[in-house]
């Protein structure tokens, strides 16, 4: 699976504007919302859920904020961008910049985990996080990620 088989262009958010964590995922939930058809703040609910179990800010910049609803049919997956950088409670301390978010529906679990792994393999390497925290735009990231996507 790749991951451009479930994020749309339309899911990426080249510029957050929120400082906080919970400003960040509403930004992150907005186009995964409206794709879906579901709730805004029940989709921020269950990631605010999952994040009191532990931050998903894994250090090195990045953020994979996930969780599971019933409700969903299909995988959602969404990038944000900060370029100035946001507290996620990182477990390294240091801000966060790149942010993948995903959302499963409930009984998906082998699905969830190899996303998760595979979006955690792809930023552990430092030319492609340079790469995205460079891109200008949606359409750059877009290609960037799809460049990145080849290789695997």
């Amino acid at each position: 699976m790749k991951i451009l088989d479930i994020l749309h262009k339309e899911s990426i958010i080249a510029d957050l504007k929120s400082k906080d964590k919970k400003g960040v995922l509403n930004e992150l939930v907005a186009p995964a919302a409206h794709a879906t058809g579901l709730d805004n703040e029940e989709i921020v609910r269950v990631l605010m859920e999952r994040e009191r179990l532990g931050s998903t800010g894994i250090g090195g910049g990045i953020g994979i904020p996930h969780g599971k609803l019933k409700e969903l049919e299909s995988l959602v997956l969404g990038f944000g961008l900060s370029r100035q950088g946001v507290d996620f409670e990182s477990l390294d301390g240091r801000p966060t910049h790149i942010f993948f978010l995903l959302v499963t529906p409930e009984n998906s679990t082998g699905l969830h985990l190899k996303l998760l792994a595979r979006i955690s393999r792809i930023l552990k390497k430092d030319p492609f996080k340079e790469k995205l925290l460079n891109a200008a735009g949606r359409d750059e990231i877009f290609s960037i990620i799809m460049e990145e996507d080849e290789e695997f």
